[in-house]
């Protein structure tokens, strides 16, 4: 497999810089072809502006998705966005790697998914009728492709269980999985979380090590999240509801949109086995 790694953190000598070595090491070992986008070390600009559309006349008004699906489709993106999409083209998997800051993503990251997700590259695509409203949640360009995360976090599993203070993992984790993920076709694996990772011990970094390997191995073949599709017959169209008949009417929430009685196997939640070691302090994983 062509696996890309989109790396966000600011320290090569982090948790999170060797866990991306870790990764690379076994999927290398496996024959899989990586490449690393590593956002840094890039100096990746993560604002959206006039910068990213060289042919915007410099009088017009800037509206972005206006502007980047004319840029897009004359092949006029900037320079360093292309070279993403064509990375993002050529992977089989995408691998998106960061710590949990304030609950989300680090903002460089979320500016790589800003630029690089272009209107008619991962949104404004198919046809919008009274059956299908646009390749999107399980359509799209990157469909086929799988996508997944690991995440660092330094508080305990428990903080971010159902019952925690930080709310379910999977509830957070939501937006970025099924609204980044998924939403351009990615069949999206359950995340690695590693939990608790501030100051760990050498035998709590073995552990979190050994169950990166694991999940590499995996990686062709662990079973995806089992997200509804959108076009699939569970939504209604155009409200985007899901259909009274749909799902468990029980549930609520994000997990509503989680078909688990169709998911082969078992369920395929967050991988959330093996906490490992000691006290979270500060962002230095």
């Amino acid at each position: 497999m062509k696996v890309l790694l989109v790396f966000a953190h600011p320290e090569p000598r982090s948790l999170n810089g060797a866990l991306r070595d870790i990764a690379v090491k076994e999927l290398e070992a496996l024959g899989h072809e990586v490449r690393v986008s590593d956002l840094y070390a890039m100096r990746w600009k993560p604002e959206v502006d006039r910068a990213d559309f060289p042919a915007l006349a410099p009088d017009a008004r800037l509206k972005v998705a206006a502007a980047s699906g004319e840029a897009f489709a004359a092949g006029a993106l900037s320079e360093d966005v292309k070279a993403e999409q064509e990375r993002l083209l050529w992977a089989d998997v995408l691998i998106l790697q960061f710590p949990l800051w304030w609950y989300s993503m680090p903002a460089i990251l979320k500016g790589w998914v800003d630029r690089v997700y272009a209107y008619g590259f991962a949104y404004g695509v198919g046809e919008l009728s009274d059956r299908h409203w646009g390749d999107r949640f399980g359509e799209g360009t990157l469909a086929g492709k799988r996508a997944m995360l690991i995440v660092t976090t330094g508080g305990w599993e428990e903080h971010y269980s159902t019952r925690g203070i930080n709310g379910p993992i999977d509830d957070l984790l939501f937006p970025i999985n099924h609204g980044i993920l998924y939403y351009p076709g990615y069949d999206v694996l359950p995340p690695f979380v590693a939990y608790r990772v501030d100051r760990l011990d050498d035998a709590g970094f073995q552990s979190v090590a050994e169950r990166l390997r694991e999940r590499m191995r995996t990686l062709g073949s662990i079973p995806p999240i089992p997200y509804r599709r959108q076009n699939g017959g569970d939504y209604l169209i155009p409200s985007l509801q899901l259909r009274p008949e749909s799902g468990d009417p029980a549930a609520s929430g994000f997990a509503l949109h989680r078909n688990d009685a169709a998911a082969p196997g078992r369920d395929a939640g967050s991988d959330t086995t093996a906490n490992t070691s000691v006290c979270e302090f500060s962002r230095d994983r």
